[in-house]
């Protein structure tokens, strides 16, 4: 998308169609309606959360400020789906959540999970209660995938995604091993965790299939503090890469222990990597050098958004990630889906659901429209790699992770 079409894109969010006559349902009488927020708001990827959570806040603020959405003020719901003992994201946790926006009738849609595993649990109940939910970066491919729909889909189809998948995600950075960097040999790691798992199976094939010798696959428990065995192991066989499908809480454990043991290879991971997390608690010089992929257009740097940058900051106290405005796009789609129901003569879930899965919102990262399956048209993976800037602070993440591009397509 050109920068003359991002102006365009901010322009129209504030247009006609917000002021649609109001509901006849959905809490006609409070005229309020609560959108579900489910983050991991404690715990390994706090930080990461915060600033989706903040793009969510942007967003409502702004149709507030404006007046709200079809005559309808807009709440939040904010429910933290980590727990102590899990260190993280929790997907029991998760589900216990999902049933609280069910039981909440003034829960018109949700935004999240963050995480893979959280949105597995949510997805069956949610389906079954038709409540919609829009994720700004949960990736594993499964939710979606037609084959697991008696699985995640028991009732309505009602998990959609402003991000694309790891189905995408994880082969391409395989691509830029072997296409841009011409490496031949790589060793993969993953964190157990049903998004670790299947990134790291799909870079794995990927890589397989483009001719990228995988001489080894391990797997490990993000809650040991102790991963030199197996990165000993790895560094025996002089691969030429390591790849690393997981989360913040092993992550910045790999990133630590990974430069002591084996600090001359080339490292990567998928959108686990790109967080503060990774920059704060794996620590320079530890960290400098690694490659992270987002399952989305790079757009925090886009001089077209400059104002919304500048007005997140004001309210966060910190610039945003890319995902937070996936996740302001994603609140952004289900205003839209309520002005649209509203317009029809009814705000309720199953009309703000149908809605959402046949948008075509013009928003930040361009314009929003979902497959048949909830999943997102675009398929862009963004290519970063972490070069320390002491200009910044050490969690910032748009100066120090510098963007490379595009990851090669996958076809």
């Amino acid at each position: 998308m050109t920068s003359l079409t991002r102006r365009s894109a901010l322009a129209l969010l504030p247009a006609a169609g917000f002021a649609a006559a109001a509901s006849r349902s959905a809490r006609a009488a409070d005229k309020t309606l609560t959108i579900g927020v489910n983050l991991p708001m404690t715990g390994a990827a706090a930080d990461t959360a915060n600033l989706i959570r903040y793009g969510v806040k942007a967003a409502v603020d702004e149709l507030n400020g404006r007046g709200g959405v079809a005559g309808y003020t807009l709440n939040l719901l904010v429910l933290d789906d980590a727990t102590s003992t899990a260190g993280q994201y929790d997907p029991g946790q998760a589900a216990t959540n999902a049933r609280k926006m069910i039981s909440d009738p003034s829960v018109i849609a949700a935004i999240g999970p963050m995480n893979s595993g959280s949105a597995k649990a949510m997805c069956p109940i949610l389906s079954a209660a038709g409540l919609a939910i829009i994720t700004p970066s949960a990736t594993n491919p499964d939710m979606t995938d037609p084959k697991f729909a008696a699985v995640y889909r028991p009732g309505e189809l009602v998990f959609f995604r402003t991000v694309t998948t790891d189905a995408y995600q994880g082969p391409s950075l395989a691509n830029y091993f072997y296409d841009v960097l011409k490496l031949k040999s790589v060793c993969i790691l993953d964190d157990s965790g049903a998004y670790g798992v299947g990134l790291a199976d799909r870079f794995e094939a990927q890589a397989r299939k483009r001719g990228l010798q995988v001489l080894a696959r391990d797997r490990i428990d993000p809650k040991q503090a102790d991963y030199s065995a197996v990165l000993s192991r790895f560094k025996a066989l002089n691969p030429g890469a390591l790849y690393m499908g997981g989360d913040q809480l092993a992550g910045v454990k790999v990133v630590k222990q990974s430069y002591e043991i084996i600090p001359n290879v080339v490292k990567g991971g998928g959108d686990g990597f790109y967080t503060p997390e990774i920059l704060t608690g794996g620590g320079f010089p530890a960290a400098e050098g690694w490659y992270a992929t987002i399952a989305s257009p790079h757009v925090t740097e886009d001089s077209a958004i400059e104002p919304w940058v500048k007005s997140f900051t004001a309210i966060a106290g910190r610039a945003p990630s890319d995902y937070s405005i996936t996740a302001y796009d994603g609140t952004m789609v289900i205003a839209d889906a309520i002005s649209r129901a509203a317009a029809a003569g009814s705000v309720t879930r199953a009309t703000v659901r149908a809605a959402i899965q046949t948008a075509k919102v013009k928003t930040l990262q361009g314009e929003v429209s979902f497959d048949a399956n909830g999943d997102l048209a675009s398929r862009v993976v963004s290519v970063f790699q972490i070069h320390r800037n002491d200009a910044y602070p050490l969690g910032d993440a748009i100066h120090q992770f510098k963007y490379i591009g595009p990851a090669p397509e996958v076809t």
